[in-house]
């Protein structure tokens, strides 16, 4: 029960301006509602965004993720690995293609996959003749992985690589974007109103090759094509189509797609906004007991969340009389392995103890492009006040 008199500020929140209202008008009354204008320009505004050759806008991330692994043939039995501090659908993506699933423990500064730990997994994994088809790493809060170091341990294995960035969009990565897929075979990302912009619900799955671009956009959108390049045999007219993979309902409406294209005009702002909010956060928080995040450069990340870890409170506690203040701190993430679903499948407590050290500590606490200087006062306050 919140006992503040204030309103109530959220971990996260999305902002919609009169432009990006506009625009999904625009499509309600003069355009096509689906599968018009609007998702291929939002693919290209995308594409010269990130820098990535091709992209296919789809109805969510967990979607993406989900084509991502159809398109890089995961199948019944595959072995997919990806790390424990992330949200389900990391993991979820291999289940649904019948693969088996393996996680990765995260090196406990970055809160990214540790190299070190996947570097020994692999050696082991390679003489045990259990390499996984797929690696999945996620860019925790932000603040993206080595990726040319993972890159360079997945090539020399033969493991395709794919990069959950749903947390990404608009961070940076040595001299590149976040989603040019530099160093991997498919990157996806999310556009779920809190994450960097939002379409309301929405993903985006990336790529520079051109075949994998073809089979991602053949099981987005139900296996259909109506290239007769692709087709077998020869078309019988315009209105032909085959279905060439057993293909799922994927796709993004134009309703949806113009709002993403009006939100990725104002990228930049709101990262920027973000990645002002973290500074302050960290300059004010110096000196409580708390470990604040580890980012080398503060402007690399895109800072979806701004996680702090408890050094010398109880978290439950913390995160009651918290919210008794209005501050809507949150706790990213339960580790996938400790869910029931996962432990029936064999694991435990203990599997990968730097996950379950992080989770045990991390509240996040709130941060959005909108937050004022007044409201992110509020919440160092409170924080001063309850960890005093």
């Amino acid at each position: 029960m919140v006992t503040s008199n204030f309103k109530p500020i959220p971990y996260g929140k999305h902002h919609v301006d009169d432009n990006d209202i506009a625009a999904v008008i625009d499509v309600l009354q003069n355009q096509f509602l689906t599968q018009g204008s609007a998702v291929p320009e939002f693919e290209a505004a995308l594409q010269d965004y990130t820098g990535a050759q091709y992209a296919t806008a789809v109805n969510s991330a967990t979607s993406g993720l989900h084509v991502a692994c159809l398109a890089l043939g995961v199948e019944q039995n595959d072995l997919v690995w990806t790390v424990p501090n992330s949200f389900v659908a990391s993991a979820n993506c291999a289940r649904y293609c019948g693969a088996k699933i393996d996680f990765v423990d995260i090196d406990p500064l970055t809160r990214n996959i540790s190299v070190t730990a996947l570097e020994e997994k692999l050696a082991y994994a390679s003489a045990h003749n259990a390499l996984p088809k797929v690696l999945i790493v996620v860019h925790f809060s932000g603040l993206s992985c080595d990726m040319k170091e993972v890159s360079t341990l997945t090539q020399k294995y033969g493991v395709k690589l794919v990069e959950d960035a749903a947390h990404g969009l608009g961070g940076r990565y040595l001299k590149g974007k976040i989603g040019s897929c530099e160093f991997s075979d498919i990157a996806v990302l999310s556009f779920h109103p809190v994450k960097s912009i939002t379409t309301a619900e929405g993903g985006a799955v990336l790529t520079n090759q051109k075949q994998l671009d073809t089979k991602i956009k053949l099981f987005a959108k139900h296996g259909v094509t109506r290239d007769p390049e692709l087709m077998e045999g020869d078309s019988e007219g315009p209105w032909y189509y085959q279905q060439l993979e057993l293909g799922y309902n994927y796709r993004m409406s134009d309703l949806h797609a113009a709002l993403g294209k009006s939100q990725l005009s104002k990228l930049d702002h709101f990262i920027t906004q973000r990645q002002q909010l973290a500074a302050r956060y960290n300059q004010a928080l110096a000196d409580l007991p708390l470990r604040l995040p580890q980012h080398s450069n503060l402007k690399d990340s895109a800072w979806h969340l701004y996680m702090i870890e408890l050094t010398q409170h109880e978290r439950k506690q913390t995160y009651l009389r918290l919210h008794e203040k209005g501050i809507g701190v949150n706790v990213h993430y339960i580790p996938v392995h400790l869910h029931p679903y996962y432990q029936r499948l064999g694991f435990k407590l203990g599997d990968f103890p730097n996950a379950e050290q992080f989770y045990q500590n991390a509240l996040t606490v709130p941060l959005f492009p909108t937050m004022t200087a007044d409201e992110q006062d509020r919440v160092i306050q409170a924080l001063n006040e309850v960890l005093a």
